[in-house]
């Protein structure tokens, strides 16, 4: 305890007398790498603060893999003495585990990923700890079934001794629609971490998962599923590191497949098997490559463990995302060492799906950099959630490890909330470069169109030194200022700090202190931006793009089908002009509509379902 206030209160120290400096140079490009940021990867699997404003929650974890959705018992595991119980909750109604947590997310305008259990039988009681003599098949457990040989029944029955996933599937699409709809469940998963049934779920599935085996049951549970909600997201295999990536924890049946395949890692076995089983069944079986990242990396001592508070432990952890993307770096762990022909670890995933399944897409259901109440834990966190948008990661769902997360949290607020109005950062990332990714990060994005505000995030990544940042804009828009929002050494509530004044020529200079991360958002010449408390509408953030000349364009991404609603008011909040109404399918969106409006100065407000955006504009 001693040495972890000792190094505080240095960083504390070095961070106000701001003794050292470095200069640097960024650089934007608002014309270049432009591609949607999928909503989705501002996701978790526990709610924090729900301050967070979550994209997306997920219901997954090693319970999930026992979970019985007729009477919401679940299995432990070895997490905690095989015990089968009522640990998640509803009662003894049906699907209620999941439907609580659905409906929240619901309210919340979140997605919700579900996990399907896969691995061959489920809780069948919750009557405590399931011994080794009563593995399964035995009486503690009910057996699981793909696919129910009968039409579905509203209430299941719960006395067959079999659990239909395919049933699963359709109680929520009978109670919410399919995942095109604004309530339906967006995806599933096929199960949860399958390399470790053996040792997390001994007593369910005793012997060590077989590449063969994960397939088929891989493809099968998705053909059920998809008979049901073809419009829902699989997500697959779920893995739960590198070493289930590289050989499915060295399955029985890796060293045969590869005698006779040119397979380099797992991950080609698996990609091309759900093709080649996808082409037969005539329709995608996997939309979602799957995985589970939390880093090995160490400085005296593992990031992700406890006792990682060391000043080597903290330099490791604010390095450490650059393994997801940054060529030639090279991270302190036996990764690392053993696993460079994967690593960065984003390109090589790419390459095997472009190799093996082209356009499936990439999540990281469950991540974590360790050190969530200290500034390095905010930086690493800050730095993952760029790099999510920056390189086309669709879904990113945090793992809550320890009981304190003051910077994880402030993390996901500086994208999702960074002024306390829910304000976000943009949708649409561009080009962002810096000279020194060890010392720093940048990450740049506008919304959906382009005459919109210009979101900037700078991380300082020096433990000593601030940073004197220059900051060049390549866009046909002028900015002409901007405000400034992060957290940093000191606190992690997000603060908001000088303004950004003397932009000339789309360039300005601004000095970051030693451990900090910014949120900047510069705004064009001639438009201004409401983020503020008390403006017209009550959530302040903005998803539209530009007006000119007699149109406006609007852009926009959705996660499901929604309601979206298009009108201009004057600025004392009137309404003008209806300009658009109706459902919008998931997906990007792109539309001029044409305004019969006189030139001045409106407010564009947008709804979707219930949510409100607006932006003042000039109508020339």
């Amino acid at each position: 305890m001693r040495r972890k206030i000792a190094v505080s209160l240095i960083t504390i120290i070095l961070g106000h007398l701001s003794l050292f400096a470095f200069e640097i140079s960024f650089s934007i490009n608002t014309e270049n790498e432009r591609k949607p940021i999928s909503p989705y990867i501002y996701g978790t699997n526990q709610l924090l603060t729900e301050s967070e404003n979550w994209s997306l929650r997920r219901s997954g974890g090693n319970r999930w893999t026992g979970y019985n959705w007729e009477n919401n018992a679940s299995n432990a595991g070895s997490d905690w003495n095989h015990s089968s119980d009522s640990y998640l909750g509803g009662g003894n109604i049906p699907g209620k585990a999941i439907t609580d947590r659905h409906e929240v997310s619901i309210a919340a305008n979140r997605a919700s990923l579900v996990t399907i259990p896969m691995a061959g039988y489920v809780s069948r009681d919750k009557d405590g700890t399931v011994t080794q003599a009563q593995t399964a098949p035995s009486n503690r457990w009910n057996k699981i079934a793909f696919v129910k040989p009968a039409p579905f029944v509203a209430y299941p029955n719960l006395t067959d001794n079999i659990v239909y996933m395919d049933e699963f599937v359709n109680f929520f699409v009978t109670k919410y629609g399919n995942a095109s709809t604004a309530k339906g469940i967006s995806g599933y998963s096929l199960d949860n971490e399958p390399a470790l049934w053996v040792e997390t779920h001994s007593r369910l599935h005793p012997e060590k998962v077989r590449c063969v085996e994960l397939t088929d049951r891989s493809r099968d549970l998705s053909v059920a599923i998809k008979k049901v909600d073809e419009s829902a997201d699989i997500y697959g295999p779920v893995l739960y590191g590198f070493n289930a990536m590289t050989s499915l924890q060295d399955a029985p049946d890796w060293d045969s497949i590869q005698e006779v395949n040119s397979y380099e890692w797992f991950v080609d076995y698996y990609l091309d098997m759900m093709k080649k089983h996808s082409d037969v069944a005539g329709k995608r079986l996997l939309d979602v490559f799957d995985i589970h990242w939390y880093s090995e990396a160490k400085g005296d001592n593992r990031i992700t463990q406890s006792n990682a508070t060391s000043q080597k432990d903290r330099q490791a952890r604010v390095q450490a995302p650059r393994t997801l993307w940054h060529e030639g770096y090279i991270e302190d762990s036996w990764i690392g060492q053993w696993g460079q022909d994967f690593l960065p670890l984003i390109p090589a995933i790419k390459k095997s799906i472009d190799t093996y399944y082209p356009g499936t897409k990439i999540a990281f259901t469950e991540w974590n950099y360790g050190g969530e109440d200290d500034i390095s834990g905010g930086i690493a966190f800050a730095d993952a959630l760029g790099i999510y948008g920056k390189y086309g990661v669709y879904t990113a769902a945090y793992w809550q490890l320890w009981s304190s997360t003051n910077y994880s949290s402030a993390a996901f607020k500086l994208f999702r909330n960074y002024n306390g109005q829910q304000g976000r950062y943009g949708s649409m990332s561009v080009q962002s470069n810096t000279e020194d990714w060890e010392k720093s990060s940048i990450y740049a994005a506008q919304q959906s169109g382009t005459n919109t505000n210009l979101h900037v995030i700078l991380i300082n990544k020096s433990f000593t030194e601030s940073m004197d940042a220059t900051v060049s804009v390549t866009s046909p828009i002028s900015y002409s200022s901007g405000s400034v929002w992060g957290f940093d050494a000191q606190q992690s509530n997000i603060t908001q700090f000088q303004k950004i004044e003397n932009i000339e020529n789309n360039q300005f200079t601004y000095s970051v202190p030693a451990l900090s991360v910014y949120h900047m958002i510069l705004s064009p010449q001639g438009s201004t931006i409401f983020n503020s408390p008390g403006a017209l509408f009550p959530n302040n953030r903005f998803t539209i793009a530009e007006s000119s000349f007699g149109s406006l364009r609007f852009s926009v991404f959705l996660p499901k089908a929604q309601q979206v609603k298009v009108d201009l008011f004057d600025v004392q909040g009137r309404l003008v002009e209806n300009l658009y109404k109706g459902y919008m399918s998931a997906g990007l969106h792109s539309r001029t509509m044409t305004t019969q409006s006189a030139s001045g100065i409106y407010i564009a407000a947008v709804a979707i379902d219930s949510e409100m955006f607006h932006q003042r504009i000039s109508k020339q």
